[in-house]
């Protein structure tokens, strides 16, 4: 038996299922003060590169088998955790669970996938 994994111990990508890839598009750039101006590739993704390195994918080709669920798909990192708050709830985001402890709180896109905001 090998030993030695094949794998490396990194994080290439997250996909988030959206059902209309546009919507999606313009939504997510909004929340992160981005431009919505890079391409939609074969017409259901959307790709934009986070300072982390890695890529935050909009895929709405599979949305049909998506399941929403009660955890976090991943969080996005804040320095000031109220003004995160108060802005995701001057744009009429679905805040799900209010700041906890100071450091923490979650919120649905507009297809109900569930995402944390994190002082880090």
């Amino acid at each position: 038996m090998t030993t030695t994994s094949p794998l490396l111990p990194q994080i290439g990508t997250i996909f988030v299922a959206v059902s209309d890839i546009e919507r999606a598009r313009d939504w997510y750039c909004r929340l992160l003060g981005i431009p919505a101006d890079g391409e939609i590739m074969f017409g259901h993704i959307y790709c934009i590169p986070l300072q982390s390195g890695l890529t935050l994918v909009l895929d709405s080709k599979i949305f049909p088998k998506r399941i929403t669920d009660d955890a976090p798909l991943f969080h996005f990192n804040t320095q000031d955790i109220e003004a995160s708050y108060a802005f995701l709830k001057e744009n009429g985001v679905e805040v799900v669970v209010p700041i906890q402890h100071g450091h923490w709180f979650n919120f649905r896109d507009p297809d109900g996938n569930l995402i944390m905001v994190c002082k880090c």
